[in-house]
């Protein structure tokens, strides 16, 4: 599935980022760990899309990482 492949290289992108904030790059590790479980592919969007709902109200993310965050969601929904 091509969104599924750059969601995963968006996530690595952010987790990579030491300057988000380690709850949101360990909550963000945690949705990259979904995506390999054996559940069904629209169960494991809509978990991933509510757990990036919750990190986007963190007030110690940066900008831009909320930005890239919005775009994950965008992404997964389609």
């Amino acid at each position: 599935m091509k969104h599924l492949d750059e969601t995963i290289e968006i996530i690595d992108e952010i987790v990579k980022d030491r300057t988000v904030p380690r709850n949101i790059r360990e909550t963000l590790k945690e949705i990259k760990d979904c995506f390999n479980s054996e559940e069904d592919i629209a169960i494991k969007k809509d978990k991933a899309i509510h757990m990036l709902d919750m990190i986007t109200s963190d007030s110690n993310m940066p900008v831009y990482t909320r930005t890239q965050i919005w775009n994950l969601v965008s992404l997964l929904e389609e």
